[in-house]
């Protein structure tokens, strides 16, 4: 009997057509002789649908289209089961059950525990990180606070609220420059996908690339650019427990920073005498121009690895992670940037490299999200008794007391 994949796509963020790339991608590579697959599109307006017709991305040119053939479903628990109920007719009728669902959403409302925190409290198992590894990945600022806890090598940084630049910016600004030195680089703290961020060189730029953040994020990190720079990635599969890590990427942008049209849209342009494989449009980060494996000297490449296994233990990590990294090459000094929870094409590029396909890459994260769910449902996460029992006899509120005496 084939396990019940319900895999949830889309969403309220502004990677929602990159989850829907990502999505269909993996779709297309997930065993359908092992699992039935069900795709689950989360709208703009966060209406949830479902249909066969969701696992071709030509569906997605015309979204009202879409939704005129696709049904409109609620996903909850019922009587030990996890259905998928119409939304619409007089009967409401129940179209699928799911016995596991696989998210492959990115950003804000979705990929940030959102999304998880509602798996988690209907009981669905789930695949990939949980509310709390989540909620750190998606925010750079906790992120990097726990980077620093944990003595893992980060960039000079800074961070403050949309409301102190709205109060005083000066004194803002003020702050960054007495922190920080130029060049900076601006990032909306719980954006991904490369939205919002650009480079300052001086304090003009500076306010200009405040401006633009805070458009998007009530957040802001400032960081120090990092210089000599050359850009790495990895990719770490597993959880808490046991994890191992693909081949390192070196990326190629088409300017200074690596751009959302980078990683998602294409260029045709070369860069020296580097060979990578060309971009071409709609094929999620596998757009992005790279160099597998990068060129760095095994030291570097082991303290990459290493660095990147105690990120993703100490974020409490789970299934497929992309970690990114900064390399000052004069220096060869490594910083960690960054964790990417759920990472756009699931970073299944990097494992092709060392002898995973995606297909496997796939069910190995499946069944490690089978393994978590097991693992989650062994705790105690209640007691059988009610407390409030006696709360009556004990005079109601006024018994309160008597109530809290019992509880030491």
């Amino acid at each position: 009997m084939k396990i019940r994949l319900g895999v949830i796509f889309g969403g309220e963020s502004v990677e929602h057509e990159v989850s829907i790339i990502s999505a269909i991608q993996a779709m297309n590579k997930i065993d359908s002789e092992k699992y039935d697959i069900i795709p689950l599109y989360i709208s703009k307006d966060r209406k949830w649908y479902t249909g066969e017709l969701l696992k071709d991305i030509e569906t997605f040119q015309d979204l009202d289209l879409m939704k005129r053939y696709a049904k409109e479903v609620v996903l909850y628990e019922k009587n030990g089961h996890f259905v998928l109920q119409n939304k619409k007719g007089i009967f409401k009728r129940i179209l699928k059950e799911v016995d596991i669902v696989f998210p492959i959403v990115h950003g804000t409302n979705v990929e940030d525990g959102v999304l998880q925190g509602y798996l988690q409290s209907i009981g669905v198992p789930f695949v990939g990180v949980d509310v709390y590894a989540a909620v750190v990945g998606q925010d750079k600022v906790f992120m990097k606070d726990i980077f620093k806890q944990n003595n893992l090598p980060i960039c000079s940084y800074t961070w403050f609220y949309d409301t102190e630049y709205e109060e005083d910016r000066e004194k803002v600004i003020e702050r960054i420059e007495s922190q920080l030195k130029y060049p900076m680089i601006v990032k909306p703290a719980t954006l991904g996908s490369s939205v919002g961020i650009k480079i300052a060189k001086n304090k003009e730029e500076l306010e200009e690339a405040l401006e633009d953040a805070i458009s998007y994020d009530k957040k802001i990190l400032v960081e120090e650019v990092v210089k000599n720079l050359m850009e790495v990635n990895i990719s770490v599969l597993g959880n808490y427990e046991n994890s191992k890590v693909s081949a390192i990427e070196q990326v190629i942008a088409s300017k200074e920073l690596l751009t959302y049209a980078d990683k998602y849209i294409g260029s045709s342009k070369t860069k020296g005498k580097l060979k990578y494989r060309p971009a071409t449009k709609s094929k999620g980060m596998l757009s992005a121009s790279r160099v597998i494996p990068a060129g760095l000297s095994d030291k570097l490449k082991k303290e990459v690895e290493g660095v990147a296994k105690e990120a993703f233990k100490v974020l409490g990590s789970s299934g497929i992670v992309r970690i990114d990294f900064l390399i000052d090459e004069k220096k060869k000094k490594v910083y960690i940037n960054e964790v990417n929870s759920i990472p756009g094409s699931l970073a299944f590029y990097l494992w092709d490299s060392v002898g995973i396909d995606y297909t496997d890459l796939l069910d190995q994260a499946i069944n490690i999200g089978i393994k978590d769910y097991k693992k989650r449902i062994s705790k105690t996460h209640s007691f059988e008794t009610n407390i409030l029992k006696g709360f009556s006899e004990l005079g109601g509120t006024k018994g309160i007391k008597g109530v809290k005496g019992k509880l030491r």
